[in-house]
């Protein structure tokens, strides 16, 4: 009787023995009792693995876009045994049973399956069980609410509309499978490549194991063996490639709501805030400007001349951003229905029926980004956009989300031509989305860059678009829970990434105090936009009464006084794919506290600011400063590290400091980025005590000349030992905008005399609050400052 009833259901099966091992060059092909294998090396520090108990599939991957090593993989057979050795990894293969365990290249374990479990099926879903390291903690997975510390947690990838979701509620909008792990002061990373639905155990209900698995598809896994998490990132998007460098003005303050219309109100709201000197760079208009949520539409009486009002309000400064959807109305007549029809571009049932769902405009056909073709034909009805003027494209309800949030698991994509059901093709398909409009947006504008925006994505959608964390809620907890979002896409190769700044389900309305402090926290954030829904109270920075606009328009005039130095940040992430806002597992990844839950929402911005986010209801809040010596960022005091310590929050004071040795560059206040600054760029550095270095960059901040070599970029390095500041020569084809460079010296000794090129200068006392907002009375500094000339040549300066 029992014997029957398990019959029914799939037996589990794992690999069994490794019968035979054929090294290939840089692979090692594996045969198994039950399955078949490979590994093959990326690179000293990225080995993948593949196993499947069918025969491994033609490989693709719309993540990976690296190519193997070209170097042949050292490989010795030791009995029981196989060792695959590269400069940084040594991975030994036990045969009997089938294990794999991964350590560094002294010796030491990284990774390793768990003995008993190793990797097994249950049917088609395929899981690795990997054995739980003593103290060992598990960060990332891209945009996954819960701890920093994701240890004792479990996860699912299945990308989501969810709207005005919990906390803790999983899964959401969109699917990074990337895990860094650390233990024992050693760190690695496991990329695990497969876009079916997938599970991430890391050791909830268990105290065995952390476990990584899919519904489908191959156990297809990346690890990467380098022992720091900076590293780790810097492989991983070595790996899945890097962000293009944004457009300067869309990293700006950005304003939007559900929706502003007709166009007259959005005359309105951008002149108010010129009127009221609150800089601002984009607009946004959400789905009200569709004539019926048609997309590739205006309405015809909310917006009868759109390039006439696009062009007015470039003439303001400001960039207009739209939401485009998937769905594809279907009306007799409607132009892109009709085209995409004919062509044959949409989503199919297996009888050949086009895929019907309910979104905004009715019932919708969704095209197939999975096909070559389809995106091509995306991008081209960007046209008439870009035409009237437009260079920002948002990319909505692309999890597929439609009325009902239940994707039927039969319907077909061409998935680059390997075919696939929603099964495989759900989570990449809101990726895919943004891929088309970035490609054929950047092809229609002229060599103009385009602001792409995405709510769902996969593995490697930095190469084409900015993530914010959807539909949130205007409480402090979520205020919280959207930074640790923002930090963890970070640690998964997100550079670009924000929330919907004073909370999108503004029912009830947020405070004031939570939207201003909401607004000085996304001064510090990458992409930095504030959004509210439809049919709720006004949520703009003038909206909360007279003393919460001062604060809102010091902290955003604070972000543009920063471009600078956060210019420089994203040009750092299209380098190595180092986050601009940073975890402070990074940098202090064996540093416990930063763990805490008291602390762990805290991070490092580019490279020398540290924001401690605090709820909007404390006058006064714990922050833990790591080990180091730093500077209250309003005060220049020195503040407290390696404990943690009470300090002041009001409103007007977001906790903010500055790392002993940090160089920040910036500069004069200015309305929007287009606005040209005073010509001297202001060079505020800290002192330290090791020496430590800046890459500062400049390009036109709106054309692809850059990757011409057609950039600013100098090496400045500050060396506390030969209490020197060093402008390295400029490397470069551009001309920077600023003529002159003012050394503004925090933390120093009194300075009588600087030598500057050569030459001898007396320093200058000022009161320097560029940086400051101005609220803050009574906490401006007195700074010795010298200026130079931004001469192309090395520039040293002595004191």
């Amino acid at each position: 009787m029992h014997s029957a009833a398990y019959a029914q259901f799939p037996a589990l099966q794992t690999l069994g023995n490794v019968q035979r091992a054929e090294p290939a060059g840089n692979t090692l092909r594996l045969t198994f009792a039950n399955a078949t294998g490979e590994v093959t090396a990326y690179s000293p520090s990225i080995l993948r693995v593949r196993l499947s108990p069918k025969p491994l599939a033609q490989d693709f991957s719309y993540a990976v876009v690296a190519q193997p090593s070209a170097a042949a993989l050292q490989v010795r057979d030791e009995g029981n045994t196989l060792t695959l050795t590269t400069d940084s990894v040594r991975l030994v293969i036990q045969k009997s049973p089938a294990r794999f365990s991964f350590y560094a290249a002294d010796g030491k374990l990284l990774n390793e399956d768990e003995p008993g479990l190793g990797t097994s099926w249950v049917g088609e879903e395929i899981t690795a069980y990997k054995k739980l390291q003593p103290g060992e903690r598990f960060l990332g997975l891209g945009e996954k609410t819960g701890p920093l510390d994701r240890r004792g947690q479990a996860y699912i990838n299945q990308n989501t509309d969810n709207y005005g979701y919990g906390t803790n509620v999983d899964p959401l909008y969109s699917t990074i499978p990337f895990y860094i792990g650390l233990h024992n002061g050693l760190g690695y990373g496991i990329f695990f490549d497969n876009t079916y639905v997938s599970q991430f155990n890391f050791g909830a209900s268990n105290d065995r194991f952390s476990s990584f698995g899919a519904n489908g598809g191959e156990m297809n896994y990346y690890f990467i063996g380098r022992r720091k998490p900076a590293g780790i990132i810097q492989d991983y998007t070595y790996l899945t490639g890097r962000m293009p460098m944004p457009a300067l003005w869309s990293l700006g303050y950005q304003q939007s709501r559900y929706t502003y219309y007709p166009d007259t109100e959005v005359r309105r709201i951008v002149q108010t805030f010129r009127e009221k000197k609150i800089p601002l760079d984009v607009l946004y208009l959400d789905i009200h400007y569709m004539d019926a949520y048609k997309v590739f539409t205006w309405h015809p009486q909310r917006f009868p001349q759109p390039a006439k009002m696009l062009k007015d309000l470039k003439g303001m400064g400001v960039h207009t951003t739209v939401i485009v959807d998937p769905g594809v109305k279907t009306e007799k007549g409607y132009a892109p229905y009709e085209d995409a029809l004919k062509k044959n571009l949409f989503v199919k049932y297996p009888d050949g029926t086009n895929y019907r769902g309910e979104v905004w405009p009715g019932w919708c056909n969704f095209p197939d980004f999975t096909l070559p073709a389809a995106r091509q034909w995306w991008g081209e009805q960007f046209k008439g956009y870009v035409d009237a003027g437009l260079d920002g494209f948002w990319n909505d309800m692309n999890e597929m989300a439609t009325w009902g949030n239940h994707l039927p698991s039969n319907i077909l994509f061409n998935y680059e031509g390997h075919g696939a059901t929603t099964n495989a093709a759900r989570n990449v398909y809101g990726m895919q989305m943004a891929r088309s409009t970035y490609e054929g947006t950047r092809k229609l504008m002229n060599g103009r860059r385009p602001l792409i925006l995405t709510r769902a994505g996969y593995a490697g959608l930095q190469r084409y678009t900015a993530i914010w964390t959807g539909d949130n809620v205007s409480t402090d907890e979520h205020m919280l829970t959207g930074v640790r979002l923002v930090n963890s896409l970070g640690l998964s190769g997100m550079p670009n990434a924000g929330m919907d700044v004073g909370g999108f389900t503004a029912t009830p309305p947020p405070t004031a105090e939570l939207y201003t402090r909401w607004i000085s926290l996304g001064t510090f954030t990458p992409f930095f936009r504030a959004h509210s829904a439809v049919d709720t109270k006004s949520a703009e920075p003038w909206s909360f009464g007279e003393a919460n606009t001062e604060t809102n328009r010091n902290y955003i005039q604070l972000r543009y006084n920063l471009l600078p130095f956060l210019y420089s940040a994203f040009y750092e992430a299209t380098q190595d794919g180092m986050p601009v806002q940073r975890s402070l597992a990074i940098n202090y990844p064996n540093d416990s506290l930063v763990y805490s839950p008291d602390f762990q929402n805290q991070y490092q911005f580019g490279q020398g600011l540290l924001v401690a986010p605090v709820s909007s209801t404390l006058a006064a809040a714990k922050v833990y400063l790591p080990a180091g010596r730093w500077y209250d960022f309003y005060n220049d005091q020195p503040a407290a590290s390696g404990k943690a310590s009470y300090v002041p929050t009001p409103l007007d004071r977001l906790p903010v400091y500055v790392r002993g040795g940090s160089i920040i560059p910036m500069q004069s206040p200015v309305q929007y980025t287009a606005q040209a600054p005073l010509d001297t760029l202001y060079l505020h550095i800290y002192k330290g005590d090791v020496p430590t270095s800046f890459v500062y960059y400049e390009d036109d901040g709106t054309t692809y000349a850059h990757e011409k070599g057609e950039s600013f970029r100098r090496t400045i390095t500050l060396n506390p030992t030969a209490r020197s500041l060093e402008l390295g020569k400029v490397e470069g084809g551009f001309k920077s905008k600023f003529k002159n460079v003012e050394v503004v010296f925090h933390g120093f000794d009194e300075l009588r005399t600087v030598q500057a090129a050569g030459k001898s200068l007396a320093p200058t006392t000022r009161v320097f609050h560029l940086q400051k907002p101005a609220s803050l009375t009574g906490e401006t500094t007195r700074n010795p400052v010298v200026t130079v000339r931004n001469a192309s040549e090395t520039v040293r300066i002595t004191w």
